[in-house]
């Protein structure tokens, strides 16, 4: 396969011209300064505004023009990891405590932008017998917790209905978050890459920002900025797909299949967002650059046709780069040297868990309050 580069990695998000902010050009004073507009850096400054402190906020590209604007679209309650493997690996009533709190955080998410946000469930299909048993074991262990789910069958397969989550446009949501930001006083900075942390005091390349804290709220590279994570998280490449319209297609909702792997979903205007296929070329995507590739992008088509049937045109291919932690399903959510805070490695779903984080470290930088992050990273210190 051939792809056209001239079309590609343009997330099918990205139907507008990017909003334009300044980048960073001076010496500015701060009480906390988030590197990284994506979810949780936006949820992080946003957080930091009602505690009613002087906010910068910088981008090395645009605003959620890395993963947080270059994913599914998903919104997904709980863990990466499904429930009872959570259950498993930190124990129930941690594993319980997260998943209500990111139902509620997409319950806001809802609340607030409702033109964004398509409280449509998703659904977990079964791609094999041995799926089939883990989804049932999953039914039980969040039935034992009365959590929302359902058994599913229905046009798309067999497995589970969950009926909490749901769909995005993420670029439009982080664009508005990143406008009223900038409405509530928060001082955005695009095309500004933090060169270095020295102390509290974030080098870019026409300017710095002096600040009491610093907030990392990157995902994948985020070892790159905060050093003392390598060894505990690893970078990988995420690719997608989306078609031209297909209205002979009809999928209500998200889907993910074969244990996450491969995840789709249909939007308002009959798209197919397609995106998977990372671990049958895994040693190819750890540290790969954000860039298609064919081998991916091949199997992803052949899902597209076998699978969903449709033949509809690929018209993007677009991929983003995402962080794995290694020793645990946490996120990484901790203070990292004195007053210097690091969140992300989402291990592919920071959508909702993200927003949930940006809101930790905000607690912790300015209040001293590390309840949630502990909660969240499970070795968090204040």
């Amino acid at each position: 396969m051939t792809l056209s580069l001239s079309s590609d990695n343009q997330p099918v998000w990205h139907d507008t011209p990017d909003p334009l902010y300044p980048p960073l050009a001076e010496t500015i004073a701060v009480d906390v300064c988030v590197i990284g507009l994506g979810g949780s850096g936006l949820t992080c400054i946003h957080e930091l505004l009602e505690l009613r402190v002087r906010v910068a906020g910088i981008d090395a590209a645009a605003v959620g023009s890395g993963a947080a604007g270059r994913n599914g679209g998903f919104l997904l309650a709980g863990l990466a990891a499904f429930y009872h493997d959570a259950v498993t690996a930190i124990g129930r009533e941690q594993a319980a405590a997260i998943y209500r709190l990111t139902i509620a955080e997409i319950e806001r998410m809802a609340a607030a932008m409702p033109g964004i946000v398509r409280r449509v469930g998703s659904l977990r299909i079964a791609a094999s017998p041995e799926e089939a048993a883990d989804c049932n074991a999953q039914l039980q262990a969040m039935r034992a917790d009365d959590l929302p789910v359902e058994p599913y069958r229905g046009p798309e397969g067999e497995g589970l209905l969950l009926p909490t989550d749901g769909a995005f446009q993420p670029l439009h949501r982080y664009r508005l978050l990143a406008e009223q930001a900038r409405q509530g006083g928060a001082l955005l900075f695009t095309h500004t890459p933090a060169l270095a942390i020295e102390g509290t005091t974030v080098q870019c390349p026409q300017g710095r920002i002096v600040a009491r804290h610093v907030i990392i709220a990157v995902d994948g590279g985020l070892e790159r900025l905060a050093p003392e994570l390598r060894g505990i998280l690893r970078s990988a490449r995420l690719q997608m797909l989306a078609t031209a319209p297909d209205p002979a297609c009809a999928l209500p909702r998200p889907v993910y299949t074969r244990w996450g792997y491969d995840y789709w979903q249909q939007l308002p205007d009959g798209r197919i967002a397609l995106g998977g296929c990372r671990d049958r070329f895994a040693a190819e995507e750890w540290d790969a650059p954000p860039q298609p590739s064919a081998s991916v992008q091949a199997a992803l088509e052949q899902i597209l046709h076998e699978r969903i049937g449709s033949r509809a045109l690929v018209e993007r291919r677009w991929a983003a780069q995402v962080a794995y932690r290694r020793d645990s399903i946490l996120p990484i959510a901790r203070q990292v040297r004195p007053n210097v805070w690091a969140i992300g490695a989402y291990n592919g779903t920071g959508n909702v868990i993200g927003a949930l984080c940006g809101r930790a470290a905000a607690r912790a930088a300015v209040r001293g309050d590390v309840t949630l992050m502990r909660l969240l990273d499970g070795t968090a210190r204040g």
